[in-house]
């Protein structure tokens, strides 16, 4: 497991961008897969993003276009930029990490609130 923090969440008006980051504790080459959650108020956590280790990504159809994963593995740091923001984007976004060969995601950050105002 890794340890993970996010950060760059806040307040933004609709049509704005906001870039999410995830910092790992130690090196993230090695991970097997990453993505990123939402948690919209009073609603279950849904998948927004996921990116693998040999670079594939997948979006959900709500965010597509708009949001992109990336990783800077010299930074041990995830990305999630996110442009033309929704209302309904608001959320606490958070990252995980695949970190063995199971196919689950056993690390998690904190979380980040993001809210899109109109």
């Amino acid at each position: 497991q890794v340890q993970l923090v996010e950060s760059g969440g806040g307040l933004v008006q609709a049509g704005g961008s906001l870039r999410l980051s995830c910092a790992a504790s130690g090196s993230i080459s090695s991970i097997y897969a990453w993505a990123w959650y939402r948690q919209p108020p009073g609603k279950q956590r849904e998948l927004v993003a996921t990116l693998t280790r040999y670079g594939n990504t997948n979006y959900a159809d709500s965010v597509k276009g708009r949001f992109a994963i990336s990783r800077d593995n010299a930074k041990n740091t995830v990305y999630l930029q996110m442009n033309s923001l929704k209302p309904e984007d608001t959320a606490v976004y958070s990252c995980a990490a695949q970190t063995t060969w199971v196919a689950r995601y056993d690390s998690w950050g904190q979380g980040t609130q993001v809210t899109v105002s109109s």
